[in-house]
């Protein structure tokens, strides 16, 4: 009876070992915080392309980091929490073209974004389902400040996304499944076209 005790307790500690080591390799998920390797909500951890997730310093879901480049109106390069830089895409916005391709009022769109979010400016990414196009630019909502809440007048007050379409730097763009805020951007774009600011001013 001794000896099948003692080869139970071990047993369960060797299992014990195992767990620890596969949670530490990523296959097994903590339940208590559904993230691989036990890892608490936040920091990075791989993803199915072999990347490494973005790392968040604020509430979940919000992503604290530095302009570090500016590109056009609706793109951006940051610095991100671990020090690498990357290209960031607006999500339901499309300012007009100014680099390749140069477009009716791209340039002033490009000059607005540029003189709002300058190089060492503090902003929060929101991703949404994708984390990035086709082109491995991060997908995001872009934050001037961390919101508290995800209504109609937070965006209003602090997300650029917002601010493009409301002063009529940008039309609304939906790529589905990327569309958290699509019903809140839309009477925004309504509103800029009604009041022709901006680009709509060019319109007849």
């Amino acid at each position: 009876m001794r000896k099948a005790r003692g080869n139970a307790a071990l047993i369960v500690t060797v299992l014990a070992i195992a767990v620890v080591a596969l949670r530490g390799c990523g296959v097994i998920t903590d339940p208590s915080t559904g993230v691989p390797g036990g890892v608490a909500g936040g920091s990075a951890v791989a993803t199915s392309s072999g990347s490494p997730a973005l790392e968040t310093s604020v509430a979940p879901g919000f992503i604290e980091v530095r302009v570090s480049r500016n590109t056009d109106g609706d793109t951006l390069r940051v610095t991100m929490p671990d020090g690498t830089e990357e290209k960031v895409r607006f999500i339901g916005v499309n300012t007009p073209e100014s680099t390749i391709q140069h477009e009716p009022f791209g340039k002033e769109a490009s000059a607005y974004t540029k003189s709002r979010l300058p190089v060492g400016t503090r902003v929060w990414l929101e991703t949404d389902v994708q984390l990035r196009d086709r082109y491995g630019r991060i997908l995001a909502y872009i934050w001037l400040s961390p919101p508290g809440g995800t209504g109609d007048a937070e965006v209003r007050a602090a997300m650029f996304n917002a601010e493009l379409l409301l002063k009529g730097y940008a039309d609304l763009m939906t790529i589905p499944p990327d569309v958290k805020y699509v019903d809140i951007f839309r009477p925004m774009a309504a509103e800029a076209r009604n009041a022709n600011l901006g680009l709509w001013a060019l319109t007849p």
